[in-house]
């Protein structure tokens, strides 16, 4: 199966039983927002280059329930959206869920994390793909704290997208309701005791040829109140999300080098709505977030050299 991907990949047709050999193509990755301070939405007008930069976030949020549960769905999702990376106040557009050869992952591609640059970051367990070889799987943490460091918080904010953009994303979502009663839960209506999302981007093994593959998953703890039994479970699924990575390989004959899988939770108190969410914004970068060396110097970059360019003190533990 590897030599058919090799073979379906790299070579076209010219007649019949007649093939030639593809040279890796050459794309302008370059992705410049029109804005200094801002990061944009892909696809938006202005922009500087052909690419995009795809950046990572899993979050959670809850809000005590009023009468109007619509309502509250919104809240709730809007405190997922500024926990941890700030992308609140963008319109979010839904894409299913590449990082295609035109993309670059922010903290590995771009700004590489320093826990992934100096080989810290250790494989979680390896599980065997459709043609036997080897597919790592890491913590996403170190990409997710990149994000954080690109997009900054809530309470501290960089180079977040534009309030009121329209950004693509990857991204999947849950919404759950913990009643005030001490009662057995009905989780055909939407009850639970906690919610959870997942974010897993697979790094092809041939970049010039096949896309990076993003996996979202969310789902509803219904099980107990016992956030150490719901964590059990998470690190379990952590497998299944895995699986799906290699079965999805499968479908189009596609081989990833490594995977990278995070999660994020939030346990509801009795009569609290729980949001979380899964998110791989499509950006451009604000201008300002690219050094005086240009765009493709961050290829060369950690992401501590990026930090002390742009005079950022850390927001996250860079020795991960």
């Amino acid at each position: 199966m590897k030599n058919l991907e090799k073979r379906r990949n790299r070579t076209i047709a010219r007649a019949q039983n007649r093939h030639a050999g593809m040279r890796a193509p050459h794309i302008d990755k370059t992705a410049i927002s029109p804005y200094d301070y801002y990061c944009d939405g892909y696809g938006m007008p202005g922009a500087y280059g052909n690419g995009y930069v795809s950046v990572l976030k899993v979050s959670a949020g809850t809000v005590e329930k009023t009468n109007d549960l619509l309502i509250d769905g919104i809240v709730t999702y809007d405190k997922a959206e500024t926990a941890d990376a700030y992308i609140g106040q963008i319109n979010m557009l839904t894409a299913s869920s590449f990082c295609g050869m035109a993309g670059q992952v922010w903290g590995y591609d771009l700004a590489r994390h320093d826990g992934i640059a100096n080989g810290k970051s250790k494989p979680l367990f390896t599980e065997r793909q459709f043609d036997g070889s080897a597919l790592e799987v890491f913590d996403a943490a170190p990409l997710l704290d990149a994000g954080v460091e690109l997009f900054g918080t809530a309470e501290d904010r960089r180079f977040h997208p534009l309030p009121g953009a329209h950004v693509i994303c990857a991204n999947k979502g849950v919404t759950a309701y913990r009643p005030k009663e001490d009662r057995p839960l009905r989780p055909e209506e939407g009850e639970g005791y906690g919610v959870w999302s997942f974010i897993a981007i697979s790094l092809s093994a041939d970049r010039d040829f096949a896309a990076d593959l993003f996996i979202e998953d969310a789902g509803v703890w219904t099980e107990n109140d016992s956030e150490k039994d719901m964590l059990a479970f998470l690190e379990q699924h952590r497998r299944e999300i895995v699986w799906s990575v290699i079965e999805c390989g499968r479908d189009s004959n596609v081989l990833f080098e490594r995977t990278y899988v995070g999660y994020a939770h939030r346990m509801m108190k009795p009569n609290e709505i729980g949001d979380a969410i899964t998110v791989g914004p499509y950006v451009t970068l604000a201008r300002n977030a690219v050094p005086a060396t240009g765009f493709a110097s961050l290829n060369d970059l950690q992401l501590s050299d990026w930090l002390k360019q742009m005079d950022f003190e850390p927001l996250t533990d860079l020795s991960k």
